[in-house]
């Protein structure tokens, strides 16, 4: 299980407070009074390069998460595409869970959507980077334990973070826990196929606005079946669809002609997808 390294980071005293008493905040006991504190560091290899899916990378990487060239280029990307899929607040006070927020890159893409935005994660580093990018409520924690009360979140996003897990399950079900009966469960990830080793390991790892070398362990990539039993299991129907960079825009991008690059729905959902459900209101079905 990958945990938390470290004692938690809580946001300012006040802030805290607020969250509290908004019963938003349900802190996990732990040695640190905070998120559970981690056994153990992963070494680096003999190389000098550390290991796949060490979370140690983010780290190394903090610089990087508002560079638009930099090693987290594609990410921004989804962003854009994980923010449209958002509806629109539908009550004053509405929260939406942004679970592995990373450096708060979906920040500013939810400006004007009405929702109180609180994120995730467990790099100290990109916390402290995503609260100085406009990221208010940015939370050390671990997504397989949710600091959080039962359904207290309209919106779940848990963006590029299922191909990380080692424990899928449980972090399914934490998100599907928080998630408010009516509210939306919004996922994008890697899909557990060759193709999907082929592309994002072989290929996106060696080209400009790829993954980082050793970012992804393609033993950890997502069985789509599993993904939608355990999201049913929970009450959430998910529908899939595929998402792939636009081929001009991403040529442009590559040529410095373009500032972005826009991720387009496909019908193949053999490498990236995108994933959204309803969760089911008491007595209905999915």
């Amino acid at each position: 299980m990958i945990i938390s390294p470290g004692c938690a980071t809580p946001p300012p005293a006040a802030e805290l407070t607020r969250a509290r008493r908004s019963g938003i905040w349900r802190p996990l006991l732990g040695p640190c009074g905070g998120v559970r504190q981690a056994h153990g560091v992963i070494p680096r290899q003999r190389s000098g390069q550390r290991p796949r899916n060490d979370p140690a990378q983010y780290d190394d990487l903090a610089g990087q998460w508002w560079e638009p060239r930099g090693a987290f280029a594609m990410l921004h990307w989804l962003a854009t595409a994980r923010a449209a899929l958002v509806p629109p607040a539908t009550r004053p006070g509405a929260v939406l869970l942004d679970v592995a927020c990373g450096g708060g890159l979906l920040a500013p893409r939810l400006n004007g959507t009405g929702y109180a935005h609180v994120g995730i994660d467990m790099s100290a580093s990109a916390v402290r980077v995503a609260r100085e990018h406009g990221l208010r409520y940015a939370l050390r924690a671990d997504a397989n334990e949710l600091p959080f009360g039962d359904e207290v979140a309209d919106v779940v996003a848990a963006g590029e973070i299922l191909e990380h897990v080692t424990d899928l399950p449980a972090v399914v079900g934490e998100c599907c826990r928080v998630l408010r009966p009516g509210g939306t469960l919004i996922i994008d990830t890697i899909a557990d196929t060759w193709l999907a080793r082929v592309l994002a390991i072989s290929v996106a790892e060696r080209l400009p606005g790829g993954a980082p070398r050793n970012l992804h362990d393609p033993a950890l990539f997502v069985d789509r079946t599993a993904l939608v039993a355990e999201c049913a299991r929970h009450g959430v129907p998910l529908r899939l669809r595929g998402l792939r960079p636009d081929v001009p825009d991403a040529l442009r991008w590559l040529a410095r002609l373009r500032a972005d690059v826009r991720m387009v729905p496909s019908r193949l959902t053999a490498v990236l997808f995108q994933g959204v459900g309803t969760k089911n209101l008491p007595g209905e079905r999915g």
